[in-house]
């Protein structure tokens, strides 16, 4: 019987409810640019943005690489026993690459080259490609939006060197984001050489932006704007007057970080800004301290004020090495904020990295009992109500499990509802003003088969439904197994549809986007995400069936087994890439 016992429950408890019913399931649109296609927020309008990953036909530019270059050819000779590896005959030589086009017309030399790249993702003597995209969805219809990205010198289209985030749509459809700015290809000469050289170099590593709904562009700047600053925008919500905009932004630099700039950056053998994204790239928290903020726009999209929101805790004067960091990730109608940031630990006042944090009237209020042994976590979402939802991390069975919770502001009280097991890592994305919280959890006996599976969850039950319980047993032929899995629910509206991610099999395409054929020349197949929609179905009922074969699923905050996120800083986005 499929989920038998949790699907019991909504019955039970929310039989007056739309959430009683089962769910239609429905994609968003078809993306034919890229593998993978993700939600990130929807407004109550209607209005859906998101992310779309692992493009097809990144372009490559090989004008500049030297093929005799022992570096290029040690990684040729790698691939070519790979291939012998698999009993199989490598399809292209450099020479191949170099003179024969075989980087647009060879699926296997764009796969190696791909690979080749992301594996110089430090080396910035080498191009940058990045296979995160931004998206909105529109009656079936996908479209890209650039943010940052620009129209290449060297081929045709964009540089596809930036990475974009797109993180919170407001009623009216004007959204918000973040992203790099695109690599120039440059010319240097380092200091007592003749010969030039050919660098990758960029202006900005990170800056947020808002897009009305007309595609009026206003990029958020920090005020603190060294090596290009550092500002992200993550969620947005309307107002009478306006927008607040929120997400945080470069305060300045740490005086060891510093130091190692002033020492190494003097622009003498390398460009200056390769030097500080080296320097960013090798430090899990990057060069800047950041504090998160919020910004108030008037109706035309003038920013009228920009508010510094703070950090839980006070710096030393002898903290100077590790940057800090906070970050606000939503916002409510009330104007009170919510994300993580760094605070004290209770027991020895050392510092601890990311703690689930809400910012109101001038505070910054780390919550979370820390005498729990909780360690770790970020609030994702607040509802009108004051009703924050998120997850926290703490040791579990030997290992540091998140676990997902709601906190009532008004009330002072934090619940962690119960989830799919003892050691399941769960998160909760989005609450609507209902008490409807979503999200998604580990399922699976073992660490090689866990996978994550979506859940609903209604304040004041005993614990999370799985969404795939509410869903149809058979496709529209009543025979065939239902194709999709829910593995993440990301965004629950006032209706109480959820939006979220998907997998399904479908025919497996390579980097050039043709299908793939076995040796005997059969058709292979794979797993895939895609953004859908689950639309409460009235008066229906859940099925009793076996429980579907399970897929594996990555979730997006790890790496794809595709070439997905190459180069992409895992710094994370609220609801599809964890801060």
């Amino acid at each position: 019987m499929k989920y038998k016992l949790l699907a019991a429950s909504v019955l039970a408890t929310l039989s007056t409810s739309a959430i009683s019913a089962t769910y239609q399931l429905t994609e968003l649109g078809d993306f034919e640019a890229a593998k993978h296609t993700y939600v990130t927020d929807v407004s109550e309008n209607g209005h859906v943005i998101g992310q779309a990953n692992g493009l097809f036909n990144l372009p490559i530019d090989i004008s500049y690489i030297d093929f005799t270059d022992n570096i290029i050819k040690s990684a040729y000779d790698n691939e070519v026993k790979r291939f012998e590896n698999i009993d199989k005959e490598i399809t292209f030589t450099l020479d191949d690459i170099e003179n024969n086009d075989a980087v647009y017309t060879n699926a296997d030399a764009h796969t190696f080259m791909v690979g080749f790249l992301s594996s110089r993702s430090e080396d910035f003597e080498y191009q940058k490609i990045s296979s995160l995209i931004a998206t909105s969805y529109n009656n079936g219809l996908i479209t890209e939006q650039s943010l940052f990205d620009e129209s290449s010198l060297d081929y045709d289209g964009l540089t596809r060197s930036v990475s974009n985030f797109y993180t919170g749509v407001a009623q009216d459809g004007t959204s918000v984001g973040w992203g790099s700015a695109p690599f120039d290809k440059v010319s240097f000469t380092p200091d007592g050489e003749t010969d030039e050289e050919t660098w990758f170099t960029r202006e900005f590593i990170e800056r947020g932006i808002l897009i009305s709904a007309g595609g009026v562009e206003v990029p958020l700047l920090p005020e603190f704007n060294e090596h290009g600053g550092s500002s992200k925008a993550t969620d947005i919500i309307a107002t009478d007057t306006g927008y607040v905009v929120v997400g945080n932004v470069s305060v300045s630099i740490p005086t060891e970080r510093q130091t190692t700039i002033t020492d190494n950056c003097d622009g003498l053998d390398e460009p200056v800004m390769a030097c500080i994204e080296l320097i960013n790239s090798r430090n899990t928290r990057g060069v800047f301290n950041k504090t998160a903020v919020k910004w108030t726009l008037d109706s035309t999209y003038n920013v009228t004020s920009t508010e510094l929101l703070g950090l839980a805790l006070t710096p030393e004067e002898d903290e100077d090495r590790t940057p800090f960091n906070s970050i606000a990730l939503a916002v409510n109608s009330n104007g009170i904020a919510v994300g993580s940031s760094d605070t004290r630990d209770i027991d020895n006042d050392n510092r601890i990295y990311s703690m689930p944090t809400y910012f109101k009237d001038g505070e910054v209020v780390d919550f979370i009992n820390q005498q729990d042994d909780w360690q770790a976590g970020k609030a994702f979402a607040i509802n009108d109500n004051d009703i924050i939802a998120g997850y926290a991390a703490k040791p579990i069975e030997g290992s540091l499990r998140n676990k997902l919770f709601y906190h009532d502001i008004n009330t002072n009280t934090t619940v962690f509802p119960e989830d799919y097991f003892i050691s399941s890592s769960s998160y909760a994305n989005d609450i609507n003003n209902q008490g409807y919280i979503v999200g998604e959890g580990d399922v699976g006996d073992t660490a090689s088969t866990r996978r994550s599976e979506a859940f609903i969850y209604k304040i004041g039950d005993d614990k999370i439904t799985n969404l795939n319980s509410l869903l149809p047993c058979f496709d529209s032929d009543g025979e065939t197994s239902f194709s999709y899995k829910m593995v993440e629910a990301k965004s629950i509206n006032e209706n109480n549809e959820v939006f979220g991610v998907a997998t399904k099999t479908v025919e497996k395409l390579d980097s050039l986007g043709e299908v793939i054929t076995d040796i005997n020349g059969n058709i292979q197949y794979e797993s895939v995400a895609v953004a859908v929609k689950l639309s409460p179905i009235a008066n229906g009922e859940v099925e009793n069936c076996k429980a579907p074969d399970t897929e594996f699923y990555e979730r997006s905050s790890a790496s794809f087994s595709w070439f997905g996120l190459l180069l992409l800083p895992l710094v994370g986005l609220r609801r599809v890439f964890r801060f």
